[in-house]
């Protein structure tokens, strides 16, 4: 086997006892996760927003981010539910480059697995003790879950693991809302499959045990776009996109219908700027048809403090290293301008 097995890293539970979540914390999440699943079953009219960078790059900037994240959710209390984005692992196409936080803590160092699970712990601790915030994060490894299991209030499954067995079944057994993307070729039977089985109850393998899954009812869609034959990126957040999946819903029988979208990704083409624009177009759908008002639960931004995207190496403070970003001063307009319409 063609493998060089480095060296032991410690089990979850191991690192949750070193890196412990207090009752005061754990009582801020339990109070989130029941505010946010009253939205995805339709008993709160709150509108989602999981934003932030596109993948968290470093603590202190991804902190002062979430800080200023902290000071517009008050003001937007009544209308929008901001769940902030720490991503801190990174889904490469051909599984080349920097691959989050969980791979390189320090992306100019080569790769440290152990210092990445403390990395990826102690960032989500931070924002949870710190600022309030239970936050989302991409299941990327299933198997990787439960280092972060009691810190996350939202869970994403990327458009290339949304047909992966391992992801759909794990998916099952948890119980806040998991956003499974349509895949990058664009069927969304693939997607609404995968909220099926995520819907459904399970036995599998799971970390060496045989597990028992009773069904995740929060498990949801999330629209992305994709990118067709020849390379061209299509979006597929509009009006009839959206009605489009809302039948799908009621034919495939699921509970809880619900809609993310994400704004960036094949959606804008990657074009950062053009997520405010989407945004509007999103909530103008909602305000025009009630079908699609009670099915799109909120949106994805791409956010960071500064706008745009650099290469490793550069070292701008609080601007992406991966997709580009919507910077600060245009997300705070967004999320007020949002507020205002919905």
């Amino acid at each position: 086997m063609n493998l060089e097995f480095a060296r032991k890293l410690p089990i979850p539970q191991e690192v949750k006892k070193m890196y412990p979540v207090s009752e005061e914390m754990a009582k801020i999440k339990e109070e989130r996760d029941a505010e946010i699943a009253r939205v995805f079953r339709g008993e709160s009219d709150k509108f989602i927003l999981i934003i932030g960078p596109c993948s968290a790059d470093a603590k202190e900037p991804v902190l002062e981010y979430i800080g200023k994240l902290r000071d517009v959710q008050d003001k937007v209390a009544e209308k929008i539910l901001i769940i902030p984005r720490i991503y801190t692992n990174k889904p490469r196409t051909t599984g080349a480059g920097y691959k989050g936080m969980l791979h390189q803590p320090n992306p100019d160092n080569r790769p440290d697995m152990l210092k990445g699970i403390v990395a990826i712990r102690d960032l989500h601790l931070s924002a949870l003790r710190d600022y309030g915030f239970s936050c989302a994060d991409e299941m990327l490894y299933p198997e990787n879950h439960r280092y972060l299991s009691d810190l996350l209030s939202y869970i994403a499954v990327g458009a290339r693991s949304v047909e992966n067995q391992q992801h759909r079944l794990t998916s099952s057994g948890m119980d806040v809302p998991v956003g499974m993307k349509n895949p990058t070729g664009g069927d969304l039977s693939i997607m609404m499959n995968s909220i099926t089985a995520a819907q459904s109850g399970h036995t599998f393998l799971y970390r060496g045990w045989e597990v028992h899954s009773n069904g995740n009812d929060l498990a949801h869609a999330i629209m992305r776009g994709w990118v067709d034959y020849s390379g061209r990126n299509i979006s597929n957040y509009h009006y009839e996109d959206l009605i489009q999946v809302a039948e799908l819903y009621d034919k495939w029988g699921l509970v809880n219908p619900a809609v993310i979208v994400d704004t960036n990704h094949a959606n804008s083409g990657k074009k950062h700027l053009e997520q405010s624009r989407i945004a509007d177009d999103v909530v103008h759908s909602r305000n025009k048809n009630e079908t699609i008002k009670k099915l799109v639960k909120g949106l994805m931004i791409e956010s960071y403090l500064e706008d745009g995207a650099q290469k490793i190496g550069e070292h701008i403070y609080g601007k992406s290293i991966t997709d580009p970003c919507l910077g600060w001063e245009k997300t705070e307009k967004l999320i007020l301008t949002l507020a205002d319409r919905l």
